[in-house]
């Protein structure tokens, strides 16, 4: 299985990048006896038709899903982790 995570809003073009990481595991890692490689994309967003469209042009197994960040941080942790804005600001610095 071939993941990959994007920090922006879902892309057809993002689809071309997990295809060629997804050929290059088939070429030179997997064996013959392995399942075939599936792709997992998973971005900040994503538009539900522009997806299925860019999916309907591929025939490798990738399927594509979204994230918040939000849910992804356990209660018990948020107050210890700085905010996504203190983040964003001490990366301007």
């Amino acid at each position: 299985m071939v993941i990959e995570l994007k920090v922006e809003r879902f892309k057809p073009d993002h689809l071309g990048q997990l295809g060629f990481y997804i050929t290059a595991i088939d070429k030179d890692i997997k064996c013959e006896t392995d399942n075939p490689t599936i792709g997992l994309l998973i971005c900040k967003t994503k538009d539900s038709l522009v997806a299925e469209y860019a999916l309907g042009t591929t025939s490798l197994p990738i399927g594509i899903s979204e994230y918040e960040l939000k849910k992804l941080i356990p209660d018990d942790f948020k107050g210890c982790l700085p905010t996504i804005e203190e983040i964003e600001e001490k990366l301007k610095e």
